[in-house]
């Protein structure tokens, strides 16, 4: 499944998260971890850049990205690892580098550090989700330390393509792991209540219910034919409160689930939905596009 993760670091605690997981990754799929390093010079010198910047700030700024790649390879033991430093914009240099070096998925933090050796901050991670061709892992710090022996992998779905997108993923993770993959669905009493007023809402809050049990024992289906174990779970209420709630009952590892889904009346996988679990789950998330090349795979 992964032969090659990419891990754009600035050393930040939420980058060295999101790193530990590449490793646990990269050692369980026999994958090289490729850390890159983004030196933002443009960024870094702000509004002192119209006159230009010395030959010694750059160096400066290469220089803090080389330290937060070193760090970060300190964490990478027992697997293959490889480095780069860049310059450029952040989120289109991760972008780029992960295109130009055929990497299978980019495990990246949250949040990074503030100031000049910002890299890693939210709106780079969310870029990348909205624009990668690979899955991306991501992951925030917490107060709990990090469980990277994955023993549960819940997938929620709504049975559209945006989730059969990282199925597969999950599967293999599942299978890499020996864990659980927890087929979810929520039938989204929001959705169901501004409904065209054409059918009843407990008829369509029944029908929701039942695509979504089709939706969940199909891909618990495809993990039994693997060889995984799974289950399958349905519920009611708010697609993102409910995820969250079900991360922390079930006792969950890691989450993968498309970027975006259904509209209307079976929504669930809405991009937005995604980015609340990306900003608040306590455990990483594995996010694809639907539309995402995977066919060297």
């Amino acid at each position: 499944m992964y032969e090659s993760i990419l891990v754009p670091t600035d050393g930040s605690v939420h980058a060295e998260r999101a790193a530990l997981h590449a490793v646990a990754l990269a050692d369980a799929f026999d994958a090289t971890v490729r850390v890159l390093g983004v030196a933002d010079v443009e960024r870094a010198a702000g509004p002192f850049d119209a006159g230009g910047v010395d030959e010694k700030f750059v160096e400066r700024i290469v220089a803090e990205s080389r330290t937060a790649v070193d760090e970060t390879v300190a964490l990478a033991e027992d697997v293959s690892v490889e480095t780069d430093v860049v310059r450029g914009d952040p989120a289109e240099a991760i972008l780029d580098y992960a295109d130009d070096h055929a990497v299978d998925a980019v495990a990246m933090g949250t949040r990074g550090r503030r100031g000049l050796a910002r890299l890693v901050a939210g709106s780079v991670t969310q870029h990348v989700l909205r624009h990668a061709s690979v899955p991306v892992l991501t992951a925030r710090n917490t107060d709990a330390a990090p469980v990277t022996d994955y023993d549960d992998v819940l997938v929620p779905t709504d049975g559209s393509t945006a989730a059969e997108a990282v199925v597969d993923d999950a599967v293999a993770i599942a299978d890499a792991f020996e864990a659980t993959v927890h087929a979810f669905h929520v039938v989204d009493i929001s959705a169901a209540a501004a409904g065209s007023g054409i059918e009843p809402p407990t008829a369509q809050i029944d029908r929701m219910t039942e695509a979504g049990e089709e939706a969940t024992e199909a891909i618990a289906e495809r993990a039994r034919d693997a060889g995984v174990e799974a289950v399958t779970t349905v519920e009611h209420g708010f697609p993102s409160a409910e995820l969250l709630d079900y991360v922390d009952e079930a006792s969950i590892d890691i989450v993968a689930m498309g970027t975006h889904g259904r509209t209307g009346l079976d929504r669930v996988l809405l991009g937005s939905t995604t980015e609340r679990l990306v900003r608040r789950s306590p455990v990483p998330v594995l996010a694809a596009r639907p539309d995402a090349d995977r066919s060297a795979e």
